[in-house]
């Protein structure tokens, strides 16, 4: 097993390494997440266009009226982007983590069965799964 190899397992997180503690911010962005999942955050975005339509007749210019729907869903796009990255990152790793631990555990059993069955191809496997866990960490995109 090479350095890199051994490095890349060792910073692997397992499920065991995850911290069962969330901060405020990551129950707020879960908190948002169920929020805007919804159908009726879907059907409360419509209700926002739907008043905001006939207001043109209350502000009188077209670039005014624009101006605000404009503004208000740019700034709520940007908010939900923020916290829903959040989740989506938090998912991601979990599942990584998951993967690891299953790709550890099965390697394991690979060893096992190939000290056992005197399979030396199977221990070439072993080292290739090996090789993968923690490669999230060092792969590039």
């Amino acid at each position: 097993m090479s350095a890199n190899t051994r490095d890349a397992q060792k910073h692997a997180h397992m499920p065991s390494d995850v911290s069962p503690e969330l901060s405020w911010f990551d129950r707020f962005a879960t908190s948002a997440a169920h929020f805007a999942s919804r159908a009726w955050f879907f059907a409360l975005c419509v209700l926002l266009v739907v008043l905001w339509a006939p207001t043109f007749f209350l502000v009188g210019t077209v670039d005014t009226w624009q101006l605000i729907i404009n503004t208000l869903t740019t700034i709520i796009t940007f908010l939900l982007v923020a916290l829903l990255q959040n989740t989506e990152t938090r998912s991601d790793e979990a599942t990584q983590d998951k993967l690891n631990a299953i790709a550890m555990g099965l390697s394991e059993l690979m060893t096992h069965v190939a000290d056992i069955h005197e399979r030396g191809e199977l221990h070439d496997d072993v080292a290739e799964l090996r090789k993968a866990v923690g490669l999230e960490a060092t792969e590039s995109a």
